[in-house]
């Protein structure tokens, strides 16, 4: 064989050797990297971004607002209308009578056919001046147990300037001093209409027309503002 020839054979062969001799196994990224054989991928620097918080959601409260003051006019209405229709059963009022003495009047009323009974002051039995201190302590309003001390309060008012819920006293049975009281429910001329506690009728209303009440009337006081 020529030394030609095997020059050729042997060539190829010492370049593989020396090729190997060079190459390295590489078993990491890290040697890849310190060899030269492997870079790694620019790291993109973590840059801290101020993320807005959520902001936590807060109860909804709901605005409460005052109601409006609304006038109530249906229920005004009634009202009025059931005041005038018990005035209108009970009493014809003026425009110079007071509220206080039509309610005086009102609740008077509300006694009528309760039956006498000497000393008592509710719907089981009253006497006249029971009757009266009845109504008016519904308004606060203390007057004397007896109709004798009833006729010192107050002051002593004749003719047109009597008015409803005035006091009006007699002495019965020819007295000599007052023992009866009632209380105006309307002055009509010279007839004055009362409502009382008869002894023989219970409460019911009267006139100074009547002879017997004529003849017994005695005074009118009037111990509320009009």
């Amino acid at each position: 064989m020529s030394a030609k020839k095997i020059l050729s054979l042997f060539l190829p062969i010492a370049l593989l050797v020396t090729t190997l001799g060079n190459a390295q196994i590489i078993t990491s990224k890290k040697e890849a990297v310190k060899k030269g054989v492997y870079q790694k991928p620019e790291e993109k620097k973590s840059v801290a971004t101020i993320v807005d918080k959520p902001i936590p959601a807060t109860k909804q409260v709901a605005s409460v607002e005052k109601p409006k003051a609304t006038k109530n006019t249906k229920s005004s209405k009634k009202k009025n209308v059931i005041v005038e229709e018990e005035q209108s059963d009970l009493v014809v009022s003026s425009p110079t009578d007071s509220y206080l003495s039509l309610q005086l009047i009102n609740n008077a009323m509300e006694f009528l056919g309760v039956r006498y009974r000497g000393g008592g002051t509710t719907t089981a039995g009253m006497d006249c001046s029971g009757m009266v201190t009845a109504v008016f302590n519904l308004f606060d309003i203390k007057l004397p147990r007896s109709s004798n001390q009833m006729a010192l309060v107050g002051e002593k008012v004749q003719g047109d300037d009597i008015k409803k819920g005035d006091l009006i006293f007699f002495r019965t049975n020819g007295r000599k001093v007052i023992n009866h009281v009632g209380v105006v429910v309307e002055k009509i001329g010279e007839e004055i209409k009362f409502i009382h506690a008869s002894t023989s009728k219970g409460v019911i209303v009267s006139s100074t027309d009547e002879a017997y009440y004529k003849k017994a009337f005695a005074q009118v006081n009037r111990v509320i503002q009009q």
